[in-house]
This record gives C-alpha cells, sequence and structure tokens, in this order.
C-alpha cells in the first residue's frame, strides 16, 4: 500500500525548495524528504519569467524527491509571495429594510460582493474580513443585531494574473498537478507568529533574497501585507560595486556584514581580505552594507499604516536569511523605534526528521515551505516505485493503488472551477429573473391603480344621461 504523506514547493528567488511530510494529530511535522534548486536564473523577485527553466527545476525536485520516498507524487501544494503580492482595503455597504435583523444570507452577500471586485491585471488570492459596522457600531460578528446599514470592512490579497499564468504554465508543462496554491507570507505567519502576538498587534518582515514581504497584525487580523523589491541578494550585488565577484562579496557580507555598527566601534584602519591578494577597508564595506540595510528597514517602518504604528505592543518579529545579518535586531530598533525585535529562527511546531539527508537549518530559511507543508491535507503519495529484484533478474511489481494522474486531477479541478462559474452564473440570472419580476410587479400595480384612478374620476365628471 502506498503512503501517506503532503508535498509541498516553495517558489524562492534564490532556491526552489521542495519537501514532503506528514502533518501528525498532536501538531506536530515529521518531514520525509527535503530537495531545493538554484533558482536564480529562472525566478525574479519571487515571480516566474522563465518558464521552461522553472518547468526543469520542478521536475528536479520531484524527482528528487521521488527517489529518496521511493513513491510516485501526485499533487502538490504551492507556496507563492513575492513581488506580485500586494493588498487592498475594501468597503461594502449594504441598506437594509426598517426594523430588519442581520441575517447570515445578508453577510455572505456582503462576502461576494467583495469577492466579485475587479482590479485591473490582479486576481483576489484571499479576502480577509476585517470587521462589520452595523450602523454605527463594530462588530465582528453582526448576525442578529437590528440595523438599517450593514458595512462589511475587507482586506484583498491580491496577485498579478501574469504570475498566476506563468506559475501554472510551469507546473503544467512539467506535469505536476496543483492540489492548492497558498500565500507564503500568511503559512509562515501562522507558524512563526505566536497568538499573544497577532492579538496584540505586530509586524512579520520576512527577509528573503529579492523580496522583503511585510505582513501588519493586530486583533488576530492581517491589516496590510506589502513587498519590498529588495532583498540580502542587493548588499551582495553593492559589495560587488567594490570590484568584488559576487561569490566573494557573499562570504564578505555573511562573515563581516551588519546592520548596524557603532561610529565609536570602526577602525578606519582596519583590512579585511578578499582572496590571498585583495582587502578592502572595514569602513568602506560597512558604508556599502549598512546604507542598503538602512533603505530596506526604512521602507519596511513606511508600510506599516498610521493607524497601526503606535499600537504594535508585540514588536516586530524578522525571519528569513536576510535576519541572519549581525545586529539586524538593534538596527530595526534604532530606525523603526520599537523596541521589542525578535528573530524567529524556526517554526513554532515540533519538526522531526526521518530522512538523514533532510536539511532543516534553524537560520529562518526554513521556516516558509515547513508552514505551506503544515497546511496540507490531502494525500500526495501516488504508487510505490519498485526497484527490487528477483532471483531470475525480474522487476517485482507491486499492486497499482488506484491514485488519480496529474492530467485527472488537473481535469477535475477545472470541471469543479466551470462547475462553480455556472452555478454562479445560474444564481445570478434567477436573481436577475427575481428582480425582473418585482419591477413588472410593481409596474402593473401602478398601471392597476392609474386606471382605476381614471375610471373613478370620468365616473364623477361623466355627465348624467337622462332617459
Amino acid at each position: 500500500m502506498a503512503k501517506e504523506f503532503i508535498v509541498a514547493i516553495e517558489i524562492g528567488s534564490s532556491r526552489l525548495t521542495g519537501i514532503a511530510g506528514k502533518n501528525n494529530p498532536d501538531g506536530s511535522i515529521t518531514v520525509l524528504a527535503t530537495a531545493s534548486e538554484d533558482s536564480t536564473s529562472y525566478i525574479r523577485k519571487g515571480v516566474v519569467y522563465n518558464i521552461d527553466k522553472t518547468s526543469q527545476g520542478l521536475n528536479n525536485i520531484i524527482t528528487k524527491l521521488k527517489n529518496t520516498l521511493q513513491t510516485e507524487i501526485t499533487q502538490v501544494y504551492v507556496g507563492i509571495g513575492g513581488q506580485s503580492i500586494r493588498s487592498v482595503k475594501n468597503v461594502v455597504i449594504k441598506d437594509l429594510p426598517l426594523d430588519a435583523i442581520v441575517s447570515q444570507e445578508m453577510v455572505n452577500e456582503l462576502m461576494d460582493a467583495n469577492r466579485n471586485m475587479s482590479y485591473p491585471e490582479y486576481e483576489i488570492q484571499d479576502a480577509i474580513t476585517q470587521e462589520y459596522k452595523v450602523d454605527a457600531q463594530y462588530q465582528t460578528d453582526p448576525v442578529g443585531i437590528q440595523a438599517m446599514r450593514l458595512e462589511g470592512n475587507f482586506l484583498n490579497v491580491l496577485w498579478r494574473r501574469t504570475f498566476y499564468r506563468n506559475l501554472n504554465k510551469s507546473f503544467d508543462n512539467a506535469g505536476i498537478a496543483i492540489a492548492e496554491t497558498c500565500l507564503a507570507p500568511l503559512a509562515l505567519a501562522e507558524n512563526v507568529l505566536t497568538e499573544a502576538e497577532k492579538r496584540a498587534g505586530c509586524v512579520l518582515v520576512d527577509l528573503g533574497a529579492d523580496t522583503t514581504t511585510v505582513s501588519v497584525y493586530y486583533r488576530d487580523k492581517l491589516r496590510n501585507i506589502a513587498v519590498i523589491p529588495l532583498g540580502s541578494n542587493n548588499v551582495t550585488k553593492d559589495l560587488e560595486s567594490l570590484q568584488i565577484d559576487d561569490k566573494e562579496a557573499e562570504a564578505l557580507k555573511i562573515k563581516y556584514g551588519s546592520a548596524y555598527t557603532d561610529t565609536k566601534d570602526v577602525d578606519p584602519n582596519k583590512q579585511l581580505p578578499i582572496d590571498g591578494t585583495r582587502t578592502v577597508t572595514c569602513k568602506q564595506l560597512i558604508e556599502v552594507v549598512e546604507a542598503r540595510m538602512l533603505e530596506i528597514i526604512e521602507n519596511t517602518k513606511r508600510l506599516i499604516p498610521n493607524e497601526y504604528i503606535d499600537k504594535l505592543l508585540g514588536g516586530i518579529v524578522l525571519t528569513g536569511g536576510g535576519s541572519n545579518m549581525n545586529n539586524i535586531e538593534r538596527a530595526f530598533r534604532e530606525i523603526t523605534h520599537i523596541e521589542k525585535v525578535r528573530v524567529a529562527k524556526f517554526v513554532t511546531a515540533n519538526i522531526n526528521t526521518k530522512d538523514s539527508d533532510a536539511t532543516l537549518a534553524h537560520d529562518g530559511t526554513m521556516n516558509s515551505i515547513l508552514s505551506i507543508l503544515a497546511k496540507g491535507n490531502m494525500n500526495c503519495a501516488g504508487r510505490e516505485l519498485s526497484t527490487a529484484l528477483n532471483d531470475d533478474d525480474d522487476i517485482v511489481t507491486t499492486t497499482p493503488v488506484s491514485v488519480p494522474t496529474a492530467e485527472e486531477l488537473a481535469k477535475k479541478a477545472e470541471e469543479e472551477r466551470l462547475r462553480r462559474e455556472a452555478e454562479e452564473a445560474e444564481r445570478k440570472r434567477k436573481e436577475e429573473e427575481r428582480r425582473k419580476e418585482e419591477d413588472d410587479k410593481k409596474k402593473k400595480g401602478l398601471k392597476g391603480f392609474v386606471n382605476k384612478g381614471k375610471s373613478f374620476f370620468s365616473k364623477i365628471f361623466e355627465p348624467e344621461v337622462n332617459e
């Protein structure tokens, strides 16, 4: 019998990462296999820009996982993020009849109206209810309250349609079925933030290679999400301006880079070795690194809405590969003036590993992929691979397990999408017919009233006929 496991893939600017594992009843995660590929040649700022190379990278990831698991993979969970993601607030208002009591159906109508919002070049990936306003009072659950006006406040998380098409094309070309796509920053928040931090208000900053994602939480709700097109790779590129190649620049950044340095601690004459023959002054390195980090942190601060800037009692939580830079916490304190800053090196769930080759670095780089894995709830395992030979050198095969193929899953997903669209079209058609019937009844009623009036007045003013 085939194994049961979940497979997750993260589309990152520096790495394409795959992981297979199980979500256990006690909330822990058992990691069965991991695989990664350098994605710098086809993923840019978290977005697919070379479809063919991305498809090849995905195939490589799946092949590595299959070889470790000795099991076919039928579908995968995909975490998305990068520069394509942004959020927009939206308000939907519904006027109610006199003495009306808010029902769940009314609330659903507001949610449907919000979901039907159209944004040029963007699609709604997730819609998060902020709160409802019932007349003049804000409520989290308005059902059962008498009111004349109901207002829904929503935060719509959007992604570019071109990104959606490129991503799906890459998976289609690779022959990999997508079980579900999820927003990596939202999954990440569920697994690195504490309930107290989200309730009190905090900022989650994911310092990636090409992008920095800023998510603001308050009273358990996501209030804003935005992506800065700058990351730790920009620091490396800036160091290359000192006539240092990329590998040497990356090594210097990791070993000597600091997000904040007190001026009294700087030795202007200190030389740092680049290779066996060249050096760079400590002052030059500090100036280049701090200038870029200052830009990233200042932009992070600007993305915190003014209405929440003084309510973030949970402080700032840093994660991602860029959070490993020296003095990163002090730099954020100095620039944002928010004293409470911590670095989330690993997810809060208990992680077990079965694969001896599974690399689970506790440096913030595995947090997103583990969070995507934690969201999975559908089996991604197919039939077991058979490599054993019997005495006659014949391949020993196992009984095939009836598991849908990638094409069948994709076809089923498309049929489900078309079914939902047809149901929505039918609902709108019936609603339009109902409104038309009501309008016709009103018109007929008015026409009948006018005719009766004419008849009444004609009898009054009609001259009597004497016989």
